[in-house]
């Protein structure tokens, strides 16, 4: 099995080990891929540890910890998150209020009536199980689906809804969509090229209808360096690049911009515990520096260690935010499988 659980809530995850447990008792053999760590120890009796195709280590995960299994898979120490102590937020930046958008096709689910503030120096989590409206909701911010009121989404007061993704780059607002392959990057450009296709303004790599190639590659230069991305340099096709490293350059392309708010969907995917703490850092970083950040992502240990607050998106309808020292494992897995108030429930 591979990454059976990226699309359950915590208490199917529960459902599905009752199960295994039972199969493995009966005499199935069973082989787990997971990079979620906390699952093999609840899970597995042996774990074999690669990196870079090739076997580190074997051990019995229950005696060892997360961490330790993290950094045996970097080959190094894991950095923890540092988050300044006493933390406080500035003004409203993003506001988001009574959002929806139209079905786009079959399997497309809109958001609906969607409402949230995000604050200066604040990290918004929002997770849900993939298919819950979470691509609808970051095209509908970053200006791929542009809506038809101007005040349905605001950063600084400014109205940018019926703006273009362009408009709003130039405004402020940065975004990394959950595909990176032809989405967030294409493949047949060099990385340069990429780095113009979403800096170009606000970096000053177009001038006068020209392309400033050496601002372009010195910047990419800079993404490269910043976070390890493994390329030959910025004249490297996009294409060429693994999935883990065309992820670390997308996240540090957009981030580098130093954007007033912005908006990322599933930031660590594909990526090793060492390359997700550096991202993680990078994003607590630029929100110390006063940008609002709103994090989609279906990896409830990433939004715990990273957000300030927490909502759970469920077929198009978000719930309140909270601080996510206020909200359970137990409450969010019922809001990601749609119980609405578990109390009423």
């Amino acid at each position: 099995m591979d990454e059976p659980t990226s699309v359950l809530t915590p208490q199917e995850v529960e459902q599905l080990f009752t199960v295994l447990r039972k199969l493995a008792a009966e005499g199935c053999s069973i082989l787990y891929i997971s990079h979620k760590l906390h699952e093999i120890k609840a899970l597995c009796d042996t774990a074999t540890i690669l990196r870079g195709g090739k076997l580190v280590d074997t051990c019995d995960p229950k005696q060892e910890t997360s961490r330790s299994m993290a950094e045996k898979m970097i080959g190094t120490g894991l950095k923890d998150i540092v988050k300044a102590e006493g933390r406080t937020f500035g003004p409203p930046k993003l506001v988001v209020s009574q959002l929806s958008t139209v079905k786009a096709g079959h399997f497309d689910v809109p958001v609906d009536g969607v409402s949230f503030t995000v604050r200066a120096g604040e990290i918004l989590g929002i997770a849900g199980v993939a298919g819950n409206g979470q691509n609808a909701l970051l095209d509908a911010l970053s200006g791929e689906i542009r809506g038809d009121d101007r005040e349905a989404i605001t950063i600084d007061g400014l109205g940018i809804g019926m703006m273009d993704t362009t408009e709003r780059r130039r405004n402020g607002l940065c975004a990394v969509p959950e595909e990176r392959n032809g989405h967030a990057a294409v493949g047949e450009f060099s990385l340069s090229d990429n780095s113009v296709l979403t800096a170009r303004d606000r970096l000053g790599m177009v001038v006068m209808g020209l392309i400033n190639g050496g601002a372009a590659k010195t910047y990419t230069g800079k993404v490269i360096a910043d976070f390890a991305v493994k390329a030959l340099g910025p004249g490297s096709m996009a294409g060429s690049l693994s999935g883990g490293n065309l992820q670390k350059y997308i996240m540090g392309r957009e981030i580098l911009q130093k954007p007033s708010v912005l908006v990322v969907s599933q930031p660590t995917w594909g990526v090793d515990a060492g390359a997700a703490a550096a991202i993680h850092q990078a994003l607590v970083d630029l929100a110390a520096a006063g940008s609002a950040i709103v994090v989609i992502s279906q990896d409830l240990d990433e939004l715990r260690a990273l957000s300030d607050t927490l909502a759970v998106i469920n077929m198009g309808r978000l719930s309140p935010a909270r601080p996510v020292k206020d909200v359970s494992v137990e409450e969010i897995g019922l809001l990601m499988g749609g119980v609405h108030g578990a109390e009423a429930a």
